[in-house]
């Protein structure tokens, strides 16, 4: 997922009462997920870090799945749930 593809997904947010709520959701546990990746740095493979790491990706998943559904967002082949949880963080004031 680009960095402009999250851009697009955030400003479709906007108008889309349901997507604005999941979103919530995501930037909670970027937020949450950023946070102790920091904290926890050279201890990326501990068992809280990789839970909330795994129920971020859920999170993303989510968003991901309904704004190919409403056609915000063409198909995603992968992403870099880091690089995601950065940009969401970075995004979050904005809108």
């Amino acid at each position: 997922m680009s960095k402009d593809m999250i851009k697009s997904i955030l400003e479709a947010s906007a108008s889309d009462l349901q997507l604005s709520a999941i979103l919530d959701e995501a930037r909670e546990y970027a937020y949450v997920y950023a946070l102790a990746r920091q904290r926890h740095k050279g201890c990326e493979g501990t068992g809280e870090l990789m839970t909330l790491k795994e129920e971020f990706r859920d999170v993303v998943d989510k968003v991901i799945q309904y704004s190919q559904e409403k056609k915000y967002i063409s198909e995603v082949i992968s992403y870099d749930i880091d690089l995601v949880a950065d940009e969401i963080v970075k995004y979050q004031n904005l809108f």
